[in-house]
């Protein structure tokens, strides 16, 4: 069964100008490249594309954007998730209007909500949507663990047709995969992750390495489905270092900053994110050498 949005989304880095402003001409830029270089779907203004940083207007022109920009090539997924259900709400409807494909809701942060909570909020916010759901767990930034338990509870929902899962528990994923219905999609929410998390089911990653390696990312995901689990480990050895380096400091500093020696002027992070510094640029740079990326 192949996944509804393909094996490789990319978590979307959200461009600025130098006084800060979203740059959606470089944002269509990006789109198009991602997609020409293995992307099977783009997620706008998730955490990668600093959404929490972003308004909801900047929020929505960017996914127009980048909707326009990649023509139906690729499936343009929406992050409209937050601590706030009306919110969620709101700006799911929102995306529907502005050319979403799909959205990814995050769990809760903050809040600390119990695993009725997580049930209802989400329950909520794909019932006033038509657009396919993507849950997302990732305690690491929220506080927050979805269980197994909820998070097949919720795949039962039409709607909801998969997770982004990152809670790093090898156990939890092999349990959501093991007891999910057909048609819901788990997906590697850490690179480093995604050939372990395939191992047990997984159908794909939510990838920020894409950026830089979409094709080999690709290879090795389609390899492994194919029984060619060699060349995928070799694949998975070969990106190892790439995986590391790009969350040597909080992500997307570290990928922004790659992307900009590559030549795409995707600008700093916004605040309260600052850029790397010195030695972390030196570090980042001969990595990206060592690739012959630059």
């Amino acid at each position: 069964m192949s996944a509804i949005f393909g094996p490789i989304i990319t978590a979307m880095v959200t461009p600025f100008t130098g006084e800060g402003a979203v740059d959606y001409e470089t944002a269509a830029k990006l789109s198009r490249y991602l997609v020409e270089n293995g992307s099977t779907a783009l997620v706008v203004a998730g955490t990668t594309g600093e959404g929490p940083a972003l308004s909801n207007t900047e929020k929505m022109q960017l996914l127009k954007t980048v909707a326009e920009a990649v023509s139906g090539k690729a499936a343009v997924i929406a992050g409209t998730g937050g601590n706030s259900t009306t919110a969620s709400v709101e700006l799911t409807g929102q995306a529907a209007e502005y050319g979403a494909d799909g959205v990814m809701l995050v769990t809760p942060y903050y809040n600390r909500p119990s695993q009725e909570g997580l049930y209802q909020h989400f329950k909520t916010v794909a019932a006033a949507t038509r657009l396919p759901v993507m849950l997302y767990n990732v305690p690491a930034r929220t506080g927050v663990n979805m269980t197994a338990e909820t998070t097949l509870r919720l795949s039962e929902i039409d709607n909801i047709v998969g997770v982004k899962e990152a809670s790093g528990n090898l156990e939890q994923v092999a349990a959501i995969c093991k007891g999910a219905p057909g048609g819901f999609a788990v997906y590697c929410g850490d690179d480093a992750l995604t050939l372990p998390m395939l191992s047990v089911g997984a159908q794909g990653v939510v990838s920020v390495a894409s950026h830089l390696a979409g094709n080999r990312l690709a290879e090795m995901v389609v390899s492994y489905q194919k029984g060619q689990t060699e060349r995928a480990r070799e694949i998975h050895w070969e990106l190892m270092p790439l995986f590391r380096g790009l969350f040597m400091a909080t992500n997307p500093v570290p990928v922004k900053a790659a992307l900009e020696m590559l030549g795409f002027n995707v600008g700093l992070p916004r605040l309260p994110l600052a850029p790397l510094n010195e030695a972390e640029r030196n570090n980042l740079r001969a990595l990206l050498s060592n690739y012959g990326l630059i």
